[in-house]
């Protein structure tokens, strides 16, 4: 019962948090319109970064499918 009374606590005390966070930006949000980045960023190309990211990211999972293989093989050549 204990435990149950310190969740809910806790609970009451994430939700006050949540409520004095959010509700002011709120506020401010609606009092106007947000800025305008985008003469900023419109010549901002990120293509090759996020392609170089996929093929190390790729790259790491064939790694991780060979040792698995690996380990797979191994087990079965002490099991026979």
């Amino acid at each position: 019962m204990k435990l149950f009374k310190k969740s809910q606590m806790f609970a009451v005390a994430v939700m006050a948090a949540l409520i004095t966070v959010f509700i002011p930006t709120q506020s401010f949000a609606a009092a106007g319109t947000p800025p305008d980045f985008t003469t900023l960023t419109s010549s901002i190309d990120f293509s090759t970064v996020i392609t170089g990211i996929l093929a190390v990211a790729g790259l790491l999972a064939l790694v991780f499918v060979a040792i698995r293989g690996a380990k797979t093989l191994i087990g079965f050549i002490k099991a026979g």
